[in-house]
């Protein structure tokens, strides 16, 4: 008999979490420390041609020292923060080239991720379809988009269009946390089993804006420092569910071969396994 078979994310678990922040400014060196403190990880979306370009701005020692040998990720936010949607595909392709080349010159890392410079709503139809070729060709693998708060906390279908769960500043994201911190496997229809993301996203500044730092450390004493979540950039968010989607299946659903260097959790009618890198795992009925 055929059963319903779930990705799971590292260790078994069925809930991930995790952040995108945007422009790189001084404040998120408290957002990262924040965060931190409740094993919670960041994507820091960076513009190329702005970084300590002015006191406000983080630096590239900052970002060395207390972003990436922490364990955060730097991404795309192009080199000059302008809306792709808004740019001739030729220039839509310099920008976002401009950005990846010279944080990877800085950095010493390889920079796959994104985040769409100011609004993304023009993004649709060809226009979309021909940034997305461009962006997947220059090696950006995941886009962040925006504009659509929601309580659904699914993966995407289209990494292109990744749309976060909410902005910090919504107020509806405790409710949302509640919502999400309650939702048990175990008590879901067989066929909604499916994994669950909770991705929160903003600017470090709008905390020192709003004097409202508190509400980042409530937000992270509730959603953070738990066993049953993942804590995770977008590009192991992104990384993991594509090992998992690699993973190559026999026809009868009795063997899992994973050709990935990463180590892969599923659920099959509520039984866990875990697919070793290079190993082919029988399943049991």
């Amino acid at each position: 008999m055929m059963k319903y078979r779930f990705l799971r994310y590292p260790g078994g678990k069925f809930k991930a979490v995790t952040l995108s922040y945007d422009d790189g400014f001084k404040g998120d060196l408290k957002l990262c420390e924040i965060v931190g403190k409740y094993n919670m990880k960041v994507t820091l979306n960076l513009c190329g041609a702005m970084i300590g370009d002015n006191p406000n701005r983080l630096t590239e020692e900052e970002i060395k020292e207390k972003i990436l040998a922490h364990g955060h990720e730097v991404a795309n936010h192009g080199e000059w923060h302008k809306a792709l949607g808004h740019l001739s595909n030729i220039n839509g392709i310099q920008d976002t080239l401009n950005c990846r080349l010279s944080l990877e010159e800085r950095f010493g890392c390889i920079v796959r991720g994104m985040a769409y410079p100011d609004t993304p709503k023009n993004l649709i139809g060809e226009k979309y379809n021909s940034v997305r070729a461009y962006l997947c060709d220059l090696g950006i693998a995941y886009a962040r988009t925006l504009g659509e708060d929601n309580d659904v906390f699914d993966l995407p279908s289209d990494f292109y269009l990744w749309m976060p769960t909410a902005h910090h500043q919504n107020e509806k994201i405790f409710d949302y946390i509640d919502k999400f911190l309650a939702l048990d496997d175990k008590k879901l229809y067989c066929a909604s089993r499916w994994p669950r993301l909770f991705y929160m996203w903003g600017h470090s500044f709008e905390f020192d804006n709003n004097n409202n730092w508190d509400r980042l450390e409530a937000i992270c004493e509730k959603l953070g420092g738990r066993e049953d979540i993942w804590y995770a950039t977008n590009i192991e968010i992104y990384d993991y569910v594509k090992a998992y989607e690699s993973l190559h299946f026999s026809a009868d659903n009795k063997r899992v071969y994973n050709p990935t260097l990463i180590d892969v959790w599923f659920d099959i009618a509520g039984k866990l396994y875990c697919v070793k890198s290079g190993e082919t795992l029988v399943i049991e009925d």
